[in-house]
């Protein structure tokens, strides 16, 4: 790194500027360098992507256009469980509507909010898990469960919920 590059990487970007140098600055590892930052941060923050551009020089549009192009990407904050549910065609006429429903209570999660304000809970539906043959489908962070009804995918969350307690008390 250049002393030029040095004083740019300021506090607030050393992370980042270390997952571009695990990655040699190269612009064609753009997806990634956005992968990796996206870890660090559950999130691309619009001053590091920006911050990204300039590092690898190329346009602000471009990492911009990848980030929002590619769904495995949030540009909002995201909570540390994301909890997925399928509402593609098998799992809407199994009732993914009611999982919708529940998990959204279970959370006390609005319509229109899909993050908990304590940031441990991030709730979306999504077109198509793979998993049609289980519909309706849930996963919770990496564990897929199906053939679920409401009152089984709140036991889910209500025991993610029991860890996260407990973790917080240790």
């Amino acid at each position: 790194m250049t002393p030029a590059e040095t004083l740019v990487c300021s506090r607030q970007f050393e992370r980042v500027c270390e997952i571009l140098d695990d990655f040699h600055r190269d612009p064609r590892r753009l997806i990634p360098i956005l992968q990796a930052v996206q870890e660090e941060y559950r999130y691309l923050p619009e001053k590091v992507l920006a911050f990204v551009a300039n590092a690898l020089d190329i346009p602000a549009a471009r990492v911009y256009g990848v980030a929002t192009f590619y769904t495995h990407f949030a540009l909002a904050p995201r909570g540390k469980n994301m909890i997925k549910i399928c509402d593609g065609t098998a799992c809407h006429v199994r009732g993914s509507n009611d999982l919708v429903k529940a998990i959204k209570a279970e959370l006390n999660l609005a319509n229109d909010e899909d993050t908990t304000p304590d940031m441990l809970f991030t709730f979306e539906t999504v077109s198509c898990l793979g998993a049609c043959g289980l519909a309706p489908v849930m996963v919770i962070n990496e564990d897929v469960h199906g053939l679920l009804t409401s009152e089984q995918a709140d036991e889910f969350v209500r025991a993610v919920k029991e860890l996260e307690q407990q973790e917080a008390k240790a």
